[in-house]
């Protein structure tokens, strides 16, 4: 299950799909800020490591990938998701439209497929952060049972920590 947020409410509701053995998240979080704070702060790779766990050991070794997101940018990390196993992973910005949407695809990583759309939507009195993830795991049957026992849990919780990190850094939303 994943949440939907709106403010500070949460409610569950069901967004993972196995039929195809692409598996989906999808979470909103409203912000008290203007849409340009919203863009300025997630369209730069630099605050990655603000929002995610520090367990995760999350660290960005491209040398050129720019201050703001552009298509076709490459951003290589290392991630210890397992284990402080730390692993490589790379990204693309593929698609931009400056101030309403990203979305980043995994070139090489832990997935077959990682998919990952950023909205922003300004709202009365804040913005409107959407995140949709499209994701496949390897290893067919095995890779269905590390979604089970394992990513879909651990991918949770990391969006519950961006949550309450962004909420930390921007506040609460209250319409």
């Amino acid at each position: 299950m994943a949440f939907l947020r709106i403010g500070t409410t949460k409610k569950t509701f069901p967004c993972y799909s196995s039929m195809s053995k692409v598996y989906s998240l999808h979470t909103v979080q409203n912000l008290p800020i203007t849409l340009d704070q919203a863009w300025d702060f997630f369209s730069s790779p630099a605050n990655l490591a603000k929002i995610t766990p520090s367990h995760m050991g999350f660290n960005i070794i491209s040398k050129h990938h720019g201050e703001k997101m552009y298509p076709g940018q490459i951003i290589e990390y290392t991630v210890s998701p397992l284990l402080g196993i730390p692993m490589y992973w790379m990204t693309e910005i593929t698609h931009v439209q400056e101030g309403k949407y990203f979305v980043d695809e995994q070139r090489f990583g832990p997935y077959s497929l990682w998919h990952h759309q950023h909205h922003f939507k300004a709202i009365p009195g804040g913005v409107c952060m959407e995140d949709i993830v499209h994701y496949k795991i390897p290893l067919s049957v095995l890779g269905d049972i590390a979604q089970w026992i394992l990513v879909k849990k651990q991918l949770q919780g990391i969006f519950d920590y961006r949550f309450k990190a962004v909420e930390d850094l921007f506040g609460t939303y209250n319409p």
